[in-house]
Formats: C-alpha cells, sequence, structure tokens
C-alpha cells in the first residue's frame, strides 16, 4: 500500500502542477503579449500609455495599460500571482515525492559522489535557495542595467549551476535541479519582487503619493525574464523521463543548448508581437535550430564496443543483479515494494530482457540512468557486455 499511496500522491501533485502551471504560463505569455501589441490611439484616457482590441469567443475586449496607476482604482482589482505560488508550491511537493522521499535512489550515484540520502536533500535545499540569491544580487547590481550582459551573466549562473549539479547529484537528479533552480527563481521574482512592486505603487496611489515608476520597470524587467526562462524550464522539469538528456557525461552542456534554443525561440516571438519586422529577427530561429541540433548530436548513441560474444546466462546474471529488485513481476525495492514494475518492464527473464532490449541500452549501457542511484554499484564492463549481448540479437 506504501507504494500505491506514494504513486497516488505523486499522481495528484502532477496533475495539480501542471494545470496551474498552464494557468500561469498562459498568463505570462498572455501579458507579454498584450505589451507589446499596446497602441497609442488619437482618443485614449488620461494616464493610459497604450490600449489594445481583442477578439475571443465571440466577443470584443477593449484593454487599457497605464503606465503608472489610474487615478481611481476599482475595489475588484485582481492579482495574478497564485498561479506562480502554487505553481511553486506543488512542485517542492513533487521534489518531495519524486525525489527526497527516495533520495538515495533518485538523487544519489556513489560513482558520482558518495553521499546519504539526507545529505543529498539538505545539498538541494541550499542550492535552490542559493540560486536565487546569486540571480537577485546579479539583477540588483550594475549589471541589472544592462540588458545583454545581464543575460549573458544569467545564461552562464544556470550553465555553471548544471556543471556543479553533475558532480553533486545523479544525471537524472542534476537535470531537475536545473529546472526546480530555475522554477524556484521564477517564482521568486513573482513572491519577491514583482508582486511587493505592485504593492507598493498601489499603496502610493491610495495615499494620494505620486508611485515611483522604477518599481513597475523593476517588475516588468522581472516578468520578462521570467517569459524568456519558460520554454527551458518546461523541457527541464519532463527531462526524467528521457535518459538520453541527462545521462550524458557532459550533461551540462545539454542544458546551455537547451537555455538557447529556448531563449531564441522566445526572443522571435516576443519582438514579432511588438510589431518588428520578422526578417529582421529571422536570425533567431536558425540560432535555436543550431542550439537544438547540437543537443540531438551531443546526446546521439554512442557505438557498443562489441568484443567476445556474451551468453544469455551472462547477460540473465547481470540483470539479476542489478536489475530484478525494480523490474520483477513482484518488485523487491523498497520505492516499489508492493506494487508494479515501473513503466510494466520486466527482466527477469531472457525473454522479457530481449523484449525491452532497446530500453535496457538507453538506460542502462548508452547512460548511467540505471539501476537507479547505481545502488548495485553496476561497473562499466558489466554495461559494455550487456551491450554487447543487445548488439548480438
Amino acid at each position: 500500500m506504501g507504494a500505491f499511496a506514494a504513486d497516488w500522491i505523486n499522481l495528484g501533485l502532477r496533475w495539480f502542477h501542471l494545470v496551474v502551471g498552464i494557468a500561469w504560463i498562459g498568463a505570462s505569455f498572455h501579458f507579454i503579449w498584450l505589451d507589446f501589441s499596446l497602441r497609442a490611439r488619437e482618443r485614449m484616457n488620461e494616464g493610459v500609455y497604450g490600449t489594445s482590441w481583442m477578439v475571443h469567443g465571440g466577443g470584443f475586449y477593449h484593454v487599457e495599460k497605464y503606465l503608472v496607476a489610474p487615478a481611481n482604482l476599482p475595489p475588484d482589482l485582481h492579482w495574478f500571482k497564485w498561479e506562480a505560488y502554487l505553481t511553486f508550491l506543488s512542485g517542492f511537493g513533487l521534489l518531495i515525492v519524486q525525489y527526497y522521499w527516495n533520495a538515495s535512489a533518485f538523487l544519489v550515484d556513489p560513482a558520482v559522489l558518495a553521499m546519504t540520502g539526507p545529505e543529498a536533500v539538505i545539498i538541494s535545499v541550499l542550492s535552490l535557495a542559493a540560486g536565487w540569491f546569486v540571480y537577485d544580487a546579479l539583477c540588483r547590481s550594475p549589471i541589472g542595467d544592462k540588458t545583454g550582459l545581464l543575460a549573458l551573466c544569467v545564461f552562464a549562473m544556470i550553465v555553471g549551476a548544471a556543471i556543479l549539479f553533475t558532480h553533486v547529484f545523479s544525471g537524472r537528479g542534476a537535470f531537475i535541479h536545473v529546472g526546480a533552480m530555475v522554477g524556484t527563481i521564477m517564482a521568486a521574482n513573482v513572491f519577491r519582487v514583482i508582486i511587493p512592486n505592485q504593492k507598493i505603487i498601489t499603496a502610493d496611489l491610495l495615499a494620494g503619493r505620486a508611485p515611483d515608476p522604477r518599481y513597475g520597470k523593476i517588475g516588468k524587467q522581472r516578468s520578462l525574464h521570467n517569459n524568456y526562462l519558460t520554454l527551458p524550464v518546461l523541457l527541464f522539469m519532463v527531462s526524467n523521463h528521457y535518459a538520453f538528456l541527462y545521462a550524458h557525461p557532459q550533461s551540462w552542456l545539454v542544458v546551455a543548448f537547451i537555455v538557447l534554443a529556448g531563449g531564441m525561440v522566445r526572443h522571435f516571438l516576443n519582438r514579432v508581437d511588438a510589431g518588428a519586422d520578422p526578417k529582421s529577427v529571422a536570425w533567431a530561429l536558425p540560432a535555436a535550430a543550431v542550439a537544438l541540433i547540437a543537443a540531438i548530436i551531443w546526446t546521439a548513441p554512442r557505438g557498443a564496443a562489441h568484443g567476445a560474444a556474451v551468453s544469455d546466462a551472462d547477460v540473465l546474471k547481470i540483470t539479476q543483479t542489478h536489475c530484478v529488485m525494480c523490474h520483477a513481476p513482484k518488485p523487491s525495492h523498497e520505492a516499489f515494494k508492493g506494487g508494479e514494475p515501473p513503466k510494466g518492464v520486466m527482466l527477469d527473464t531472457v525473454e522479457n530482457i530481449r523484449r525491452h532490449a532497446a530500453q535496457v541500452n538507453a538506460q542502462a549501457v548508452q547512460g548511467r540512468a540505471m539501476p537507479l542511484g547505481n545502488e548495485t554499484h553496476m561497473t562499466d564492463e558489466e554495461r559494455a557486455r550487456l551491450g554487447t549481448w543487445i548488439a548480438q540479437q
């Protein structure tokens, strides 16, 4: 029942995280587009910076944006914040259920760094907080006033964090922590900067003081950062399903390619939404394609070294030692005990190994994703023999 309950908690959190995440991303994309679509018109109310006309669902919508704030605010002012807060909270809940609950299996790889599960959890929490403080310090420093330099520094920070994570956690754990760190930065931007700044502006307005436009400018900067980070973070958060992403010895370079590809696509869309001639920013899409192709080439399967023939008995011995604790009709591993084998994959017989040979090759031969956390200390020689057997089939 423990594994069954854990699966339902995981599923519930994942479903909730997906729903509120869609709401947050949708609002972010819409408001960035809305800002870029604003146009000055002949007749506008006092203080209005620009307006936008939209049609959706059979109706027409007219939106006005005030640079600072209107003279009077209605009592039913809506604040877009809970989408971000709930996305972060549900995401952190998933991190607890999926990774902290069985940290020794999902976060720790003795071949990378020998540590206990609790130690891995402590490092995880501290690293997520550190990511926010470093990013926030960059934005508040003189670098924050130079858009290009700040973008380069944030990019370097993310890649640097990826390098550190790959020297601390398992491949799967390292990749998910890049996504978790970026997601934490995005949520903290809303909680620590965007909403507080908006509250300062609102309080000044209600008190009859002239609001400082600097707070709105800072909030817009952080909102735009969130917009650019959205596409990369989405891929990082689903990376645990694709071993070829995180199994490479230099998977941090895959992180760099993903950030570049996602950022370039977002830049093209934002500039076109702002009214720029698509030809003037057409370079962004080929740049994104080059980054994506580079990631594909970097993660491509490497040819297996074919040595002496490996018998069925030999390969069965390898899987009995390293695989069947999870991949058996009745798993004995504590993470799956009493439940079903992961993804229904069973490796308890030669026939079953042959049936799932492609998955075994991807997860345990080409990559080091399996066994989980390399708990059984599977050697490179055993992986090579397993690959040789698969090549013989």
